[in-house]
């Protein structure tokens, strides 16, 4: 199932505060793929906080990018 990112925040810890174009609110944790590849970059808190929303995902001013897909799957629902 496909559903674009509508807003994005980073929060402490590592993780990402979503909401989905469906309007779901879900908490992503990017700490799993900090030791991958580019994304140790992210470790850098300053660029972690670049994240923001692009065309229907998200990306940092580094320009890595995350499939929406993987967000949503991903991600727990914030109640």
């Amino acid at each position: 199932m496909y559903i674009g990112v509508k807003d994005v925040e980073p929060k402490s810890n590592y993780t990402l505060l979503l909401t989905f174009k469906n309007e779901e609110v879900r908490l992503f944790d990017m700490r799993p793929f900090l030791d991958k590849g580019q994304f140790k970059e992210l470790y850098d808190l300053t660029m972690f906080n670049t994240v923001h929303v692009s065309f229907d995902t998200i990306e940092w001013d580094n320009e890595l990018d995350f499939d929406p897909e993987i967000l949503y799957s991903q991600s727990t629902p914030v109640v």
